[in-house]
C-alpha cells in the first residue's frame, strides 16, 4: 500500500513546473497586449495645455474601444490624438466642436454655431486666436469627419487654433481616468 501512495504523490518535475509558469506568464502578456491594443491604453501627458484639469506628466487611461464601435468624439470629450505637427507622440485636448459646426472666438469666449459656450474648466482664461497662425481664421467651419479641439489652459495651448481641425481617424481614444501620480488619481471631467 505504501508503494501506491508514493506513485500518486510523486512531485512534479522541475521542467514541468517551469513550463507551467512560462505558459501562465505568456497568457498574461497576451491578455495585457489585447487590452492595451483594443481597449485601454495609458498615456503620459507631454504638455501643460490641459492645466489645471490634467497636470504635466500625469498618466491617464484612454478608452480606445469607444471610438472603434461606431461612436464619434462629441463635445466635452477629452481625447488623445496623433500630434499633427509630429513634435510629440500624441496630444490630449478637449473636443469643442464636431464636423459641420462653426467655431468662433468672440471677446475671449468660444461660440459654437452662434452660442457662447460655458467653460468652467478654463477657469476664466480668455479664448483668443493664437498670434502667428494666419491660416486659421474665424469663424471656422469644422469639416465633416474632423473635430475642433482646445486645451483647457487657453493662454498656453497649441491646439486647433494653431493646427486646425483634427481628423477623427487620428484620435486614439477618450481619456477618462488619471492613475498617476496617486495624488491626482480619479476621473477626468
Amino acid at each position: 500500500m505504501s508503494a501506491d501512495l508514493d506513485k500518486t504523490t510523486k512531485p512534479q518535475s522541475f521542467a514541468r513546473t517551469v513550463l507551467t509558469y512560462a505558459v501562465c506568464i505568456l497568457v498574461a502578456v497576451v491578455i495585457a497586449l489585447i487590452v492595451r491594443y483594443f481597449l485601454i491604453e495609458p498615456y503620459r501627458i507631454p504638455t501643460g495645455s490641459m492645466l489645471p484639469t490634467i497636470q504635466l506628466n500625469d498618466m491617464v487611461l484612454a478608452n480606445k474601444l469607444v471610438y472603434k464601435t461606431g461612436h464619434n468624439p462629441k463635445y466635452n470629450d477629452i481625447v488623445v490624438f496623433k500630434d499633427p505637427d509630429g513634435e510629440y507622440p500624441q496630444l490630449i485636448k478637449r473636443v469643442i466642436a464636431t464636423g459641420g459646426q462653426t467655431v468662433n472666438l468672440v471677446d475671449g469666449h468660444v461660440e459654437v454655431d452662434g452660442k457662447k459656450l460655458v467653460e468652467p474648466y478654463t477657469h476664466g482664461e480668455p479664448s483668443n486666436p493664437l498670434p502667428g497662425y494666419p491660416d486659421i481664421t474665424f469663424p471656422y467651419k469644422v469639416p465633416q469627419g474632423d473635430i475642433w479641439v482646445m486645451g483647457d489652459n487657453r493662454t498656453n495651448s497649441a491646439d486647433s487654433r494653431a493646427f486646425g481641425a483634427v481628423p477623427i481617424s487620428t484620435v486614439y481614444g477618450r481619456a477618462w481616468w488619471t492613475y498617476w501620480p496617486l495624488g491626482h488619481f480619479g476621473a477626468l471631467r
